[in-house]
């Protein structure tokens, strides 16, 4: 017998159906969306927005977590959840482009710490906390077809109040690492194209300001633990294969096998400490196997 949920059966169909997930999702959510949706309704203390922090390496289900969040909290407790990804808070294309003449090349690159507005992030998170009824806020899109900002008519618009808050991101929760860990190049991209290590010395101070600010602001976290880095290029994949198949006229953001290959060495550093790091500072941790199934979710003590 599946569990009770905040769902009807007719609603789960309908998500899954929308986000495009295969049928062994029920199992997911019966396990593990369900219980972790429960715990985030006793996690809130009344009359306050919750923010709950989603982090995990590319491809392992943040923005279809975050998405079942806002359904069922929705639709059984009448909640309004607010989602951001911090993919929407990239710094444009023209932005990026001064910091790669300024800084280092690499910083043209979309991805790293750096390359987010965390300014407007905060702003945003501030804003979203304090919206009253009859107030909207537009949030920001980042068009990654175009690989640039989203124009502002097409940012959706969030009403007031808000009870939860959740911020998904590859790079949520991150700290920067001991200066000594800097000194070795974890792949190719570091060893050519970063020798001096300027780029990636100028991303770890980047976690130690203005993202550390920002994540200090999450009163919950999960982390979405991938089995190993070959699986996140997998999955970072059939991200790509999914945007290519939905994307009409300007595809110039969209990459081949090999430019994805290139691409996720600028995750990697962060990734793989994120790996060791973060199942310790999560309240909860879901973990995932090759086949991007969700093996088991545990709760950390702190978070009872």
């Amino acid at each position: 017998m599946r569990k009770q949920t905040l769902l009807t059966d007719r609603q789960i169909d309908a998500f899954i159906s929308k986000h495009r997930l295969p049928g062994r999702c029920r199992h997911l959510i019966d396990a593990h969306y369900s219980p972790l949706t429960a715990w985030i309704i006793k996690k809130r203390p009344a009359g306050r927005t919750l923010v709950v922090g989603i982090s995990g390496a590319q491809g392992t289900g943040k923005s279809t977590l975050a998405a079942f969040f806002r359904e069922a909290l929705r639709c059984g407790k009448g909640w309004n959840v607010a989602v951001l990804s911090i993919d929407d808070f990239y710094l444009t294309r023209q932005e990026r482009e001064q910091l790669a003449a300024d800084i280092h090349p690499l910083l043209e690159i979309r991805g790293v710490p750096g390359t987010h507005d965390v300014k407007l992030l905060s702003t945003c998170i501030d804003n979203l906390r304090h919206l009253v009824a009859g107030d909207e806020l537009r949030t920001p899109v980042f068009d990654k077809a175009r690989d640039d900002r989203a124009d502002t008519e097409v940012w959706p618009a969030v009403s007031g109040p808000v009870d939860v808050i959740v911020l998904e991101g590859w790079c949520v929760a991150s700290t920067p690492q001991e200066n000594d860990a800097l000194v070795q190049a974890v792949n190719a991209l570091e060893a050519q194209q970063d020798a001096t290590g300027e780029w990636r010395q100028f991303v770890n101070d980047q976690l130690a300001g203005g993202y550390a600010d920002v994540f200090s602001q999450l009163d919950a976290l999960v982390y979405l633990k991938a089995p190993d880095f070959e699986a996140v290029y997998r999955w970072r994949l059939e991200q790509e294969e999914k945007l290519a198949a939905v994307t009409l006229g300007d595809r110039t953001g969209i990459m081949n096998k090999e430019q994805i290959a290139d691409f996720i060495q600028h995750y990697e550093r962060i990734t793989r400490a994120n790996f060791s790091l973060l199942p310790g500072l999560a309240d909860v941790v879901l973990e995932l196997d090759a086949h991007h199934d969700c093996v088991r979710s545990y709760y950390s003590t702190r978070s009872e």
